[in-house]
């Protein structure tokens, strides 16, 4: 896998919490509040990025329905 943003790493640390926490991937909302993301464009930006790398994958439409790879 290449290196990843900050940014990107940041995200994706978040989405390991809370999957570790609650057993299902955040909303991009809840992303954008951890992250310091205040915009969720800017947060699905970022999760689109890191599912075109293989990182992160979804079963569904929405991202909550994300997981690890």
């Amino acid at each position: 896998m290449d290196h990843l943003t900050e940014r990107q790493e940041a995200v994706l640390a978040c989405i390991r919490e809370w999957i570790a926490e609650t057993g299902e991937g955040p909303t991009v909302r809840e992303i954008g509040q951890r992250v310091g993301l205040s915009s969720p464009s800017s947060v699905a930006y970022r999760l689109l990025r890191l599912e075109e790398r293989g990182v992160i994958a979804r079963s569904g439409r929405r991202w909550r329905s994300c997981r690890l790879t």
